[in-house]
């Protein structure tokens, strides 16, 4: 057995294709049967179902576990040796949400990079809960997410608070009020987020409490998406105040407080428990929790 059979069987799993897999590791077909042959010779098991769509066996889910474990740990040896030697440099998988990439990274990752050069960093976009399960599975390295949940895999640190506001098209007619009793959300079209995001989650628990009833005309996956809905006066919303300060300064929506919606959220970094800390991993964690929040939520 050696590496390669193992990138190749991992491949194979996710393009489910022996030809698509080669393309992938700039291999023949056969070049791709022959390693999960001698694989499966090796270990006396069969890995692959070769009915169209591949699949793996149970053996090969297996196999496949505990290939990704070894490869893993191939890449911590690769990082630690270096680390001994070198200043922080590697690749950091980092993901967030949509608002909290488009206001906060920028200016985190622009001091970062500058000080730190030889250190590359990918943003994924994901939902609060999508990034919880990454880190857990380590797709990413670390997250930032809002930290409405304890994980007992993960450690979490506070990076700063945010709320969720009721925001509106200045066209609108609770535009003119600078606050509403929230009984007056009972009919009010209202465009949300999608169920599976932090916001989401927060609002619905808030409405549930209160016996209240939403009366949603559109759900949408980014507050990006959300405001400039809003923006068109398709509907009100309720999503974070970090995310609407551009948009309140040009005055294309208007916030409306609700006392029930003023709590405050920590936002912060998530990252396994127990995990290697790479040089570049280290460095992020140590440079990012040493921040203050008025360099998250300050202006620019």
């Amino acid at each position: 057995m050696n590496l390669n059979q193992l990138e190749t069987l991992i491949t194979i799993s996710k393009t489910m294709s022996f030809r698509k897999a080669g393309e992938v590791l700039n291999l023949t077909q056969p070049a791709v049967s022959a390693q999960i042959k001698s694989l499966e010779d090796e270990f006396k098991t069969t890995l692959i179902d070769r009915n169209q769509p591949v699949t793996l066996t149970d053996s090969g889910k297996v196999f496949l576990e505990h290939a990704e474990m070894i490869l893993q740990t191939v890449e911590d040896l690769k990082q630690r040796l270096a680390d001994l030697s070198q200043t922080p440099q590697g690749h950091i998988h980092l993901g967030t949400t949509t608002s909290i990439a488009i206001m906060i990274l920028p200016r985190v990752l622009s001091y970062f990079q500058n000080q730190f050069p030889l250190i590359k960093t990918t943003i994924h976009s994901m939902t609060t809960s999508q990034i919880m399960h990454s880190v857990e599975n380590g797709s990413i390295d670390i997250g930032i997410t809002y930290l409405f949940d304890k994980h007992p895999a993960l450690e979490s640190s506070v990076l700063y608070y945010d709320t969720f506001e009721l925001v509106v098209s200045p066209l609108h007619p609770l535009a003119r009020y600078g606050h509403v009793p929230i009984e007056r959300l009972q009919n009010l079209p209202l465009i949300m987020l999608s169920p599976e995001t932090a916001g989401r989650r927060f609002v619905d628990q808030i409405f549930k409490q209160l016996s209240i009833m939403p009366n949603v005309v559109m759900e949408l996956s980014s507050s990006e998406e959300v405001k400039r809905m809003v923006e068109l006066n398709l509907g009100a919303a309720i999503i974070s105040k970090l995310s609407i300060q551009n948009e309140l300064k040009l005055g294309t929506l208007k916030m409306v407080k609700v006392n029930e919606l003023e709590i405050s959220h920590p936002v912060g970094v998530v990252y396994k428990s127990g995990r290697y800390l790479s040089s570049a991993l280290h460095q992020f964690l140590q440079d990012l929790k040493g921040m203050q929040e008025t360099q998250f939520i300050g202006s620019e």
